[in-house]
């Protein structure tokens, strides 16, 4: 038997996958209660019946996506008070990086990772590397070059 894959989420994370799956879950309805287009045009297939198949075959895989991760989803918390000087998921970390600038990156879960948004994934190479560190730690990431991070400061909100 495999273990399912866990998916770590914020509650907000949470809560918009909820959101989405309701959503699609009404335009399935909607979908499935109008009337489909009809299967043949003349001796050819109904370009318009095909896109319908499509739409609701994509609709299909989404609601199982999400199901999967609302099955499966583990919430973020902070970890307890003489814990959080200790980088975890939900952790936004402060960091000097290569002796020069300095960035903020909060640990999530892959599914909500955004790189531009400054939340990096725990399974990323950043983020994995800085799990389990406290402020004052530098640490070495080698992807794709070689980077030192010198950890300044760690919040829980």
């Amino acid at each position: 038997m495999t273990q399912e894959k866990k998916f770590y989420l914020t509650l907000k994370g949470l809560e918009d996958i909820k959101k989405e799956y309701e959503e699609l879950k009404k335009l399935r309805l909607l979908k499935t209660k109008g009337e489909a287009p009809k299967i043949l045009e003349s001796e050819d297939l109904n370009p318009e019946y095909i896109s319908f198949q499509e739409d609701l075959s994509f609709l299909e895989t989404r609601l199982v996506e999400l199901e999967d991760i609302i099955k499966n989803a583990v919430l973020i918390k902070p970890p307890s008070k003489e814990n959080q000087n200790t980088i975890f998921l939900g952790a936004k970390v402060l960091v000097e990086i290569d002796g020069k600038d300095n960035d903020e990156f909060e640990i999530v879960g892959t599914i909500e990772a955004n790189p531009f948004l400054g939340r990096i994934s725990n399974e990323s190479p950043v983020g994995k590397a800085l799990l389990g560190h406290r402020s004052g730690d530098e640490i070495i990431v080698s992807s794709p070059i070689k980077t030192i991070y010198k950890i300044k400061k760690i919040r829980y909100s």
